[in-house]
C-alpha cells in the first residue's frame, strides 16, 4: 500500500469483532486474535487465525486488574489505550490491512460489551 493511503479513514464495516467460539465465515477476512492467552478449548485449526500479535492485547497486569468487571470498564479503556499508544507499528499494520479489506478481531471473553477488542477497534478507527 502506498503511503498516500495511510491517512485515509477506515470504513467502520472493515473492522469486525467476533468471539473465537463463533463459526468461521468467508466474509471474516483476515482473522486476528487479539488476546494474550490462547482461548480455552479451541484448536488452532478451528480458530482459523491469520495472525496472533500478542503485544496488541491488554497486558497481563491490566487484564487481571480488570477481571471483566463492568464497574472498571471506563478505567480499563483509558489504561488499555495508553498501552496501545506504545504499539504504533502493530496499529499501523492493522490499519493498513483494514483499509484494503474487512478484517475480524477475534476475542475469547463471554462479555461482548466490555472487552479489549472493542477498545482496539475504536482506536484503529479513530486514532489515525
Amino acid at each position: 500500500m502506498s503511503p498516500a493511503h495511510e491517512g485515509e479513514p477506515i470504513p467502520a464495516t472493515h473492522i469486525r469483532l467476533k468471539r473465537v467460539y463463533e463459526p468461521v465465515l468467508d466474509e471474516d477476512g483476515p482473522r486476528i486474535l487479539v488476546e494474550r492467552l490462547w482461548p480455552r478449548g479451541i484448536s488452532k485449526a478451528r480458530a482459523a487465525l491469520d495472525c496472533w500479535p500478542k503485544e496488541i492485547a491488554p497486558s497481563t497486569e491490566l487484564r487481571q486488574w480488570f477481571g471483566h468487571d463492568p464497574a472498571r470498564w471506563e478505567e480499563f479503556q483509558c489504561r488499555y489505550r495508553l498501552e496501545l499508544s506504545k504499539q504504533e507499528v502493530l496499529l499501523k499494520c492493522l490499519r493498513n490491512m483494514a483499509r484494503q479489506e474487512a478484517i475480524t478481531l477475534i476475542y475469547s471473553t463471554r462479555d461482548t460489551k466490555h472487552n479489549g477488542a472493542i477498545v482496539l477497534r475504536d482506536v484503529l478507527l479513530t486514532d489515525v
